[in-house]
């Protein structure tokens, strides 16, 4: 392997972490708290059964973060009727996983480089089994703010643990497999976590169902600690000095005032805003009053988004590298998101199929975002690298965090009234008023990818 694929493994496999400088095969690079590929020597082959093992623990960890996230999705009516909650208030509840999540990824990445991945997915498990079981027994809404709070801090971390991990056990040449498998992973749970959901709380009611979730947090915490390491057997690491606290912050702040950085992350936001809201809150309301589904036919159909993102992302990221090419990719993603956003948005009385068909245009269009990281990688200096990398990847979840909520209060404002078994029923013209917002983020999503720098710039 040469010196630039080499140092290709090495961006890859150092995605969010903080940085520290190290010579590898020759070619000067970075390093942001998770190991080079190219630098790990070991007594045992890489990639065996262990290995196996070991990344499945980790990506198990990220699938149920997914699950976690729009979970909410399928206890909407239960919600608002247990808390006398409206669609303002309840956005802002399961918008509380999102915060934590996005203000720990930057320093997360310094914890990796200093605790390790299971530590951190120990201690990160056990958060998010606290906050489920607090959530399940919440009987006001600020505790039930403080469970999902604790649920999202302790789901920050299984993304990040599986790319240290697959860099640590994996050679270099199936980093990006490993990476792209692991976001298969949160796709793949994310689907479990509707309509599969929507049958447990129908079964045993959502309380029960936190209960579960907090149960397998805690199980899975256990198996992490008995199997999880940090490197396989008799590895050897070339050393170097991981940057201070200090040099850190004076990094972070250089590259988060470049605008660049944060245009990047806009449109980044703006392509993960409707799956968030859509997939992760408002999609199986909407559907039920829409269509008369029930509660899980209504789940699996919204789900249908997360299965075209799990298509999508990878085969965006080969397309890009095929064709060499990163902005027209994402300006085409970008822009197919968007027309079948407007379609559903606009086009009142379409048929379920051609809504279904339209859902999974919106999540292939908008996993094309993942090509954003590899943007924003060749704009800024390699030091910045990893400040740059969390603070899209930060504005990727904090959409959900912001536009959630937002289509909730817009959903209140337009109430009549209608009420049933304690919950708030929206007409399905309000859910389309409502969604007008994801429609216009789409749109300054698209203009500002049309201002990015070309691939060669």
């Amino acid at each position: 392997m040469g010196c630039e694929a080499d140092c290709a493994a090495s961006a890859l496999s150092t995605a969010l972490s903080p940085p520290s400088f190290v010579r590898s095969n020759g070619c000067e690079t970075f390093a942001f708290g998770l190991p080079m590929p190219s630098q790990i020597e070991t007594t045992v082959p890489l990639g065996g059964a262990r290995a196996w093992l070991v990344w499945s623990l980790s990506a198990l960890a990220f699938g149920y973060a997914f699950v976690q996230r729009v979970a909410p999705s399928v206890m909407v009516s239960d919600l608002m009727a247990d808390f006398a909650i409206g669609g303002g208030m309840l956005g802002v509840l399961s918008g509380l996983y999102f915060y934590p999540y996005v203000f720990l990824q930057i320093p997360l990445g310094a914890l990796l480089d200093r605790l390790g991945a299971r530590v951190l997915l120990v201690v990160a498990l056990s958060l998010a089994g606290l906050g489920s079981a607090l959530f399940g027994m919440a009987d006001d809404v600020l505790l039930a703010y403080l469970g999902r709070g604790l649920v999202g801090a302790g789901s920050a971390v299984g993304f990040l643990a599986s790319l240290a991990l697959a860099a640590r056990w994996f050679p270099p040449r199936r980093f990006a497999l490993m990476a792209g498998l692991t976001m298969v992973s949160g796709m793949t749970f994310g689907v479990l976590g509707q309509g599969p959901m929507a049958l447990v709380v129908e079964a045993v009611g959502w309380r029960a169902s936190q209960f579960g979730l907090a149960g397998v947090a805690f199980a899975l915490a256990v198996l992490v600690a008995l199997i999880v390491r940090n490197g396989p057997p008799g590895e050897v690491r070339e050393e170097h000095a991981a940057m201070t606290w200090a040099e850190l912050a004076l990094a972070s702040r250089d590259a988060l005032s470049r605008w660049i950085v944060w245009k990047v992350a806009l449109v980044a936001a703006a392509m993960s805003g409707p799956m968030l809201v859509f997939g992760g809150l408002w999609g199986t309301p909407y559907l039920m009053e829409a269509y008369g589904l029930d509660k899980a036919q209504a789940a699996f159909t919204v789900s249908i988004i997360l299965a075209g993102w799990a298509v999508g992302a990878p085969l965006s990221g080969w397309l890009s590298d095929v064709l060499n090419r990163r902005k027209p990719l994402v300006l085409l993603g970008c822009a197919g998101m968007t027309l079948a956003i407007a379609a559903i948005v606009v086009l009142p009385g379409l048929p379920l199929g051609a809504v279904i068909a339209l859902l999974a245009l919106t999540g292939f269009g908008g996993s094309f975002m993942v090509l954003t990281f590899a943007i924003v990688r060749q704009q800024v200096p390699p030091a910045l690298g990893g400040t740059a990398l969390g603070a899209v990847n930060s504005m990727t979840v904090l959409s959900g965090a912001v536009l959630q909520p937002a289509v909730g209060a817009a959903l209140d404002a337009l109430w009549d009234g209608r009420m049933v078994a304690g919950s708030r029923v929206y007409e399905t013209g309000d859910y389309q008023l409502a969604f007008g917002l994801m429609l216009a983020t789409s749109v300054v999503g698209f203009v500002l990818a049309m201002m990015l720098p070309g691939d060669g710039d």
